[in-house]
């Protein structure tokens, strides 16, 4: 799953995933994303004021989704061909209660799954269970080795950083009134300080994340808890999470596994992402979703480590012959051993209409050169999908860090960037924070062709991708950031549109296309 972990260095905080209450979040991020910085979405919608639209139906395959939250009232997807509670399957499909979905981490008693390895843990414990590895397992066998080495190198040595900064965050009252003179220094004596005494830059800055209160013992406390966990489980060729669920998950025959709690153990992810596409328009709690007449399903594939693809290939099919018209994929992983099956099921959404839609990733990279999984350029791929997008995050500064920090890029494997930085919007138990990742900008294109769905429904879904593609609006030329090399480089070769979901432009364009 492509999460962002706070990334703790002396130097400052990288924050991925902030929480903030209502009252605390900057009022200029609030739905920033639906603005003029972002898709223009409400503009979009002042085009189409006198027109009636028809429901559309999202697939989420996340983490879950807290079906009960008040900003998702009304928005959930309904399976009204199912009794909920009588443990019959009465729509013959399968499945036994999916009345909002289906959870592909959990069994029949009710228990869920959610702390899962790296796929390249997997890999790692199965080749090294092995007696004799071919020439290709040892190749492999090698690289998951030394991945894994370097990555728990690295997480054991953010906690190590940590240990350093909790006296620093203690000592930091103390030093603000012996270097400014006062007891309750703000943010912005902070400031003026640093620009007078710009060698002390590093330390103040810690204290400026310190007095706005993003950095405390607490703060310090949950990540060490966190990235532990992640070793203890993602990076432990021992651990193995799937035990609960009792299935085969190398038999993408055994499909009798699952239960109805599409939430599932933390729902906070995929909350979000459902948010993102729908979440009530214009009730002033916490963002609005980009499409108004929208269901959302919910189907729990992607769990706190990296999915698998037997999960995600039966989810792509239920959405389809459920009657999702979309599915937003915000997850992502380096190795896909099952990758055939799982573009199988691409074939098969493709073969229906059924448009997919898959973040790019978090780790900064060029996938054509290193795929992020699933994708829609397998090397033994020898037809195009009509129906696959790919979709890389901007933020809401267009002058020169246009490109998020963290996004993958690729002048072949990303389609278009989305708003996916400093996103407010819906988490379990009706409460709102601001998350950013390809994860965010991956549901603002969902929404956005949710939206031109349901007030163009005549549209196919091939002809709505491409009239967001072809309405981006083009930042070809425009230097930016470049988010893996920090240098400046031309927006245009980082995706293969050089553009950012524009939705005023594409119903600009849906309604010219419809007069003709």
């Amino acid at each position: 799953m492509n999460k962002i972990v706070i990334k703790l260095s002396l130097s400052l905080l990288a924050v991925g995933i902030t929480g903030m209450s209502y009252g605390q979040v900057d009022k200029k991020v609030v739905n920033w994303y639906n603005g003029k910085a972002g898709m223009e979405t409400e503009a979009a919608y002042k085009m189409l004021k006198k027109r009636e639209t028809k429901t559309v139906v999202v697939a989420i395959i996340d983490s879950g989704i807290d079906i009960e939250h008040e900003d998702l009232k009304g928005k959930i997807w309904v399976n009204t061909d199912e009794i909920a509670g009588n443990g019959i399957d009465d729509d013959n499909n399968g499945y036994i209660d999916d009345v909002h979905g289906w959870n592909f981490l959990g069994n029949a008693n009710g228990k869920n799954a959610n702390a899962m390895r790296l796929e390249r843990t997997r890999i790692y414990s199965e080749l090294k269970g092995k007696s004799k590895l071919t020439t290709e397992e040892q190749e492999l066998f090698d690289k998951v080795s030394a991945e894994l080495e370097e990555e728990r190198g690295t997480y054991e040595g953010y906690l190590g950083q940590m240990d350093m900064l909790a006296p620093m965050i203690e000592n930091i009252p103390s030093m603000l009134e012996s270097k400014l003179g006062k007891k309750d220094a703000t943010v912005k004596d902070i400031e003026k300080y640093i620009k007078k005494h710009p060698e002390e830059e590093q330390m103040m800055g810690l204290a400026i994340a310190v007095v706005s209160g993003e950095l405390t013992m607490e703060t310090i406390k949950e990540q060490k808890e966190q990235i532990q966990g992640m070793l203890d489980t993602h990076h432990n060729a021992d651990f193995n999470g799937r035990e609960v669920i009792g299935d085969n998950p190398s038999d993408f025959a055994d499909v009798k596994y699952g239960n109805s709690d599409v939430e599932g153990p933390d729902a906070l992810h995929g909350t979000h992402v459902g948010g993102i596409v729908g979440s009530i328009r214009g009730n002033k709690l916490g963002g609005d979703g980009v499409a108004n007449d929208v269901l959302l399903m919910s189907l729990r594939a992607v769990p706190d480590g990296d999915e698998f693809d037997k999960d995600i290939a039966l989810a792509i099919r239920y959405a389809v012959d459920n009657g999702a018209q979309i599915i937003n994929m915000s997850f992502g992983k380096a190795y896909s051993p099952n990758a055939k099956e799982v573009y199988e099921a691409f074939k098969y959404a493709d073969s229906k209409g059924v448009l997919c839609i898959h973040a790019a990733g978090n780790d900064h990279k060029n996938i054509d050169v290193e795929p992020n999984f699933p994708t829609s350029m397998y090397s033994f791929q020898t037809e195009k999908l009509d129906h696959f997008l790919t979709i890389g995050s901007c933020t809401r500064n267009t002058e020169e860090k246009l490109p998020s920090s963290f996004s993958n890029y690729g002048k072949k494997g990303v389609d278009v960037f989305a708003p996916g930085s400093e996103i407010y919007n819906a988490v379990p138990q009706s409460d709102y924070m601001v998350l950013q990742g390809t994860s965010m900008a991956c549901p603002m294109v969902s929404g956005a062709a949710a939206m031109l769905k349901s007030y163009f429904p005549d549209m196919t879904m091939k002809q709505i991708a491409e009239v967001l593609l072809s309405t981006a609006k083009s930042y070809n030329g425009v230097m930016q950031t470049h988010p893996e090399t920090k240098k400046m480089v031309d927006f245009g070769e980082l995706s293969v549109t050089g553009g950012v979901v524009n939705l005023k432009n594409a119903v600009a364009k849906c309604l010219e296309m419809e007069g003709k």
